[in-house]
């Protein structure tokens, strides 16, 4: 038979090898995780899922297989029909499931039958999932790391947007966990992904990075939105070196205004979100912001909450978590422009490379 059950440590470092890898879990099972660029091929869908499993519980073991197999093997066949007759012979997949079990070997059975080789992961997701857990702090801290520090609404995120376009390598964790990281951050018609999903896109994107070369990443706290940042990840990038990023208030207001634009448009949206301040700020404040946005000076609200809410807490989380943040070069873009904060990223990575260079001619290093 042409079907191999592989350990995870194995399929990982295999993973960009395989013709395709396929999920043969649930559709929900599939959205909350699965591993990267996996196809989603149910043996049972989810409505099927839930009547197995009642069967199983309610009537007995035995019947629930006979029903299940039948749907299994219709899905099956389904799968084939759509995706598979226009695959040549080489084409190898990877397979997995939950734990490796039915699901996955049936469908590797079968394609196993027609001819093709096919891996099937041992251990499946579960197994999948632990792996990537434990490898977490062995990929970031094999990777060099730049932090850039600064107030809410300097710009950081353009600028970090700004690297990667000049070729550099970018972490952007805001950016996987579809939130901006505050109170205000969340973005509208964007979930966030679970914490599973979050992880593994974060380790999806470290285990791409080459470690001969610095990864820019923005100075976050431990959670962005309702997900935690991996600790691995947070304790090596807190110890890590900081660019300090610098713009005129008045470029801050007009850069928030314009990236939280949907609070423009959608004043009522802003005021409900507001409403998360009351604990911190009480009601007399926030009501004070509401009046303003209700009166058309959502810019003088902007420049509040900046003034009396983001910047102190800013100033002590920064100086507290990150350990080279006193040492920090200040980098400071012409305006908030993107041209502006292109210059500014070519500019880094021409001191990066003079710096790296230099080391590279002194004795012994």
């Amino acid at each position: 038979m042409n079907v191999t059950q592989v350990p995870a440590l194995d399929a990982i470092a295999r993973l960009d090898t395989y013709s395709a890898i396929i999920d043969a879990r649930s559709e929900d099972e599939y959205a909350e995780d699965h591993l990267p660029g996996a196809l989603n091929w149910p043996s049972l869908n989810n409505e099927e899922r839930k009547l197995i499993g009642t069967l199983y519980a309610q009537i007995n073991p035995f019947e629930a297989k006979k029903r299940g197999a039948a749907l299994v093997a219709a899905n099956i066949a389904r799968h084939i029909e759509r995706e598979l007759l226009d695959k040549p012979k080489s084409w190898q997949p990877l397979i997995y499931c939950w734990r490796g079990g039915k699901r996955s070997n049936a469908l590797a059975l079968v394609l196993g039958e027609i001819g093709l080789r096919v891996a099937v992961l041992e251990g499946g997701y579960k197994a999948f999932r632990s792996a990537v857990r434990a490898s977490l702090p062995d990929l970031a801290q094999r990777l060099s790391w730049r932090v850039i520090c600064g107030p809410t609404g300097s710009g950081k995120t353009r600028l970090l947007q700004a690297l990667a376009q000049a070729g550099a390598q970018v972490l952007d964790l805001e950016a996987l966990a579809s939130h901006r990281s505050s109170v205000l951050g969340q973005i509208p018609g964007q979930p966030q992904p679970s914490q599973k999903r979050f992880d593994n896109l974060v380790w999806d994107a470290l285990r791409h990075f080459d470690p001969a070369r610095p990864v820019y990443v923005e100075s976050e706290s431990r959670k962005v939105g309702n997900l935690a940042v991996p600790d691995a990840l947070i304790t090596v990038m807190r110890a890590s070196p900081c660019l300090d990023l610098q713009l005129p208030d008045d470029e801050r207001v007009a850069l928030l205004l314009e990236d939280y634009d949907f609070f423009v448009r959608d004043t009522a949206l802003f005021c409900d979100r507001l409403d998360a301040l009351v604990e911190l700020r009480g009601k007399a404040v926030v009501q004070s912001w509401h009046d303003k946005v209700d009166a058309g000076r959502i810019e003088a609200v902007v420049r509040e909450l900046l003034t009396t809410h983001y910047d102190p807490g800013y100033a002590r989380s920064i100086e507290r978590n990150f350990s080279q943040y006193g040492s920090s070069r200040k980098i400071r873009p012409g305006d908030r422009s993107a041209r502006a904060m292109g210059q500014l990223a070519h500019e880094i990575l021409a001191q990066e490379q003079a710096t790296t260079q230099g080391w590279a001619g002194v004795p012994g290093v």
